[in-house]
């Protein structure tokens, strides 16, 4: 058995400090079931103190020009890329994801967000706008709470932490404490690069203690969470009381509508693919395919063997597809929601619970057909590989389908008339929509309609999220 990694220091002030509290948290690496690491189990005495820090933080750090605190932003950049192969092989056993696709996705996606707002620190305007006798200006609204999930865990910290440092806020970071190593190996490089003492914190620990703590601590300005609806609903009502600003990036049930003039076998890869993305652990997930109903067996004959491609391995292994769940609670979750499937009536086309692997937190693609609207799987997120393909009679149809859902996160419309895929796309009451199977814009705007959440992150809208607009009459 290998080394337990010892992490169990939070970041306050510029310094790795012990918590006040005296417990620990394990993480667990998904594909052997072993304890890698051990990381503090945070209290609320931790989260005074460091907000304390970042509050003390602030005024110097807001005051500084955005090329002066780009310059800081910039040189974390360098550091990081320089360190992509060991970044890579963290966040892998963090939570499970394949090396090959952990490079491009887990570290490239982050790292290309981190220059991205180093170069925005330095060309945003702040004073952009007058009214009349009025001086519109935009300055950093304060000291925010970061509360980030396990299933992209550094791009999602990335997203809030250097948009809201961009800004010129300080930050008081609570990572998953289901995979915070890779957490910690950037706040290893924060720290390397000189950025001032306290204006970013890092407290590890349990939602419950640390991130309700953050949320309800007066001297936090905004909270910026993702993860569950469940969760980030919590999260807004412990803020209220203090009446600041939330932002929410929560779940998703997104639909892949492909229309009747598609080509089906094109339409249903490409779809699969949007599916099966992390193992599934993604809230962008195209995990709802609306086909013609009478194409319906074609389309699914199509995603069981494409979906069979999706090969089941160790995340070190060349050839994985799809490496283990995060933990054994997200495991047994995902396979409960197979089986309601199954007892709901739809149509297993492909088992993932048959995959071989007797160790590991292991769940297989999954494909269900005739999956009708009120069927459980057709409504909950379940955070797997399991797509559900449901048909529908026309085009008005598929879109009342895609929105009878209380989440709008994302979706995915195909057509063979460009046009017409665009003018659905609009239809759709979502926050991103894919048409024809485009790609990922890390700098665009991404966040959701409903109970997907409140606020954009990425590009100058995730910035603008960290700014208060001030009124100057002159």
């Amino acid at each position: 058995m290998s080394e337990v990694l010892d992490r169990t220091r939070i970041y306050i002030g510029g310094q790795w400090v012990d918590s006040d509290g005296d417990g620990s948290i394990e993480v667990v690496d998904p594909a052997t079931e072993q304890v890698i690491a051990t990381v503090a189990e945070g209290v609320v005495s931790d989260v005074d103190r460091a907000v304390a820090a970042a509050r003390e933080a602030f005024p110097a750090w807001s005051a500084l020009s955005g090329a002066e605190r780009a310059a800081y932003l910039g040189k974390i950049s360098s550091l990081a890329n320089s360190r992509v192969d060991e970044l890579t092989a963290t966040v892998s056993q963090d939570m499970g994801m394949p090396l090959s696709l952990a490079k491009p996705v887990q570290i490239g996606m982050p790292l290309k967000n981190i220059a991205a707002y180093a170069a925005l620190a330095g060309t945003y305007d702040f004073d952009d706008q007058e009214i009349g006798n009025a001086l519109v200006v935009r300055e950093p609204i304060g000291v925010v709470g970061a509360i980030t999930p396990w299933n992209y865990p550094l791009h999602q910290v990335v997203l809030k932490v250097f948009a809201a440092l961009a800004a010129g806020c300080t930050v008081v970071l609570k990572p998953t404490e289901v995979a915070p190593l890779i957490t910690y190996a950037l706040v290893d490089i924060v720290d390397e690069a000189g950025l001032p003492p306290g204006v970013l914190n890092v407290v590890s620990g349990y939602g419950p203690i640390v991130g309700e703590a953050i949320a309800a601590h007066p001297d936090v300005d905004m909270v910026s969470f993702t993860g569950s609806t469940r969760a980030g609903k919590r999260v807004a009502v412990v803020a209220a009381e203090t009446v600041k600003k939330v932002a929410l990036e929560l779940g998703g049930k997104s639909a892949n509508l492909i229309l009747d003039d598609a080509d089906l076998a094109a339409a249903v890869t490409e779809g699969v693919g949007k599916c099966f993305l992390n193992s599934g652990q993604t809230c962008t997930a195209l995990t709802r395919m609306l086909v013609p109903a009478e194409r319906l067996p074609e389309a699914a004959s199509i995603a069981a063997e494409v979906a069979k491609a999706y090969t089941v391995g160790l995340p070190s292994e060349p050839g994985s597809k799809l490496g283990p769940l995060v933990s054994g609670t997200q495991q047994k979750r995902v396979v409960s929601y197979i089986e309601k499937g199954v007892a709901e009536g739809a149509e297993l086309t492909l088992d993932g619970r048959e995959h071989g692997f007797t160790t590991g937190y292991f769940v297989g693609p999954t494909v269900f057909s005739n999956v009708t609207e009120d069927m459980t799987i057709a409504r909950e997120e379940i955070f797997g590989p399991v797509l559900s393909i449901i048909g529908y009679q026309d085009e008005d149809d598929a879109v009342r389908i895609a929105n009878n859902s209380e989440y709008g996160l994302s979706g995915g419309v195909w057509s063979g008339d460009p046009a017409r895929a665009e003018a659905v796309a609009r239809r759709i009451r979502t926050g991103q929509v894919f048409v024809n199977g485009g790609a990922f814009n890390t700098d665009a705007p991404f966040g959701g309609y409903k109970q997907s959440g409140i606020g954009r992150e990425a590009g100058v809208f995730g910035l603008e999220e960290f700014l208060e607009i001030k009124t100057i009459l002159r």
